[in-house]
């Protein structure tokens, strides 16, 4: 009777949005954990050790077949957050989706591991939403061994998405959304479990939504004044009501023009009242679990900000 041969571990990966908040930290995790990687760039980037960059982006394909070259998987992280249409989504986060699973099914590589968003599960409330399910539908159908990620909110050092309700928090007052709930996640634990999927077969074709481990996610007073008490003060919160949020999107495009943080998409995001994951697609405990309380991982990140003069 002969025995199986053991199974080869996944070692190189080929990476997008490795520039990004989310893949910068990704790489360095991957890297530290002696992972071989082959990261996108727009723009020539100086060679770093274990990790081979390749000049491209998503709308050109020979860069990505060039990155997919010698890969034993692809992590999709990039992706658009902001943009002025539903087009210009699509054309990012559902055409980009497209155009990576061509190059890996034509490179030969067998495992995706999709980085979507939280914002998928409601697709009719923004077309960021909308682009995201799209592209996850894509994922499903693409004959790849596909595992879907969809974060919540993810924070962290180099963050710039929350790092205004850090500005807000030292000042003592936090200007929020309507009343609601979200969950969140610390970057490190999130690329953790991007590591963790690649060699468990169990988790092809699976949707997973991870986060800090809160039950029932985090009331925005709540991290309101979890944020204050970091510069030893209590905050005071503002629940700010949409109709409010939508002139302030209108001034923001007004003043800020392509550059607008504050778009109506994202104004009908953010008034959704749950953005907290299903306790059902939490991602096995024998496979990964959070790491850095919420608190601590809180205090990392304005130290970071601080340190590097953004607060």
């Amino acid at each position: 009777m002969t025995s199986r041969p053991p199974h080869k571990k996944i070692r190189t990966l080929a990476v997008t949005g490795g520039t990004g908040f989310m893949g910068s930290h990704f790489l360095r995790v991957a890297v530290a954990e002696g992972y071989e990687l082959r990261a996108l760039t727009r723009g020539w980037k100086p060679p770093e050790e274990r990790i081979d960059w390749v000049d491209g982006a998503l709308d050109r394909p020979e860069s990505l077949a060039k990155l997919c070259l010698g890969a034993e998987a692809v992590v999709h992280i990039a992706g658009a957050i902001n943009a002025p249409s539903r087009a210009e989504f699509e054309r990012t986060n559902a055409g980009g989706t497209a155009a990576m699973i061509d190059a890996a099914r034509a490179g030969g590589v067998k495992r995706f591991v999709h980085i979507s968003s939280l914002a998928a599960r409601e697709p009719e409330l923004s077309d960021y939403g909308w682009s995201k399910a799209r592209s996850e539908r894509l994922v499903a159908a693409s004959g790849v061994d596909w595992t879907i990620v969809r974060p919540p909110a993810v924070y962290g050092p180099g963050d710039r998405e929350t790092l205004e309700l850090f500005r807000m928090a030292r000042r003592g007052l936090v200007a929020l959304p309507p009343r609601g709930r979200f969950s969140l996640i610390h970057v490190e634990d999130l690329c953790r479990l991007i590591l963790a999927l690649l060699d468990e077969p169990d988790t092809v074709a699976e949707t997973y939504e991870p986060d800090d481990g809160k039950e029932g996610g985090w009331e925005h007073r709540h991290f309101a004044r979890t944020l204050g008490r970091l510069y030893g003060r209590r905050a005071f919160t503002l629940a700010t009501p949409r109709p409010v949020l939508r002139a302030a999107s209108r001034l923001d495009r007004l003043f800020r023009r392509g550059n607008a943080k504050l778009t109506p998409d994202r104004v009908r995001y953010f008034c959704h009242p749950d953005w907290v994951v299903a306790e059902e697609r939490r991602p096995p405990e024998r496979l990964w679990s959070p790491r850095i309380r919420t608190p601590t991982g809180l205090k990392q990140t304005a130290d970071w900000y601080r340190q590097q003069g953004w607060l």
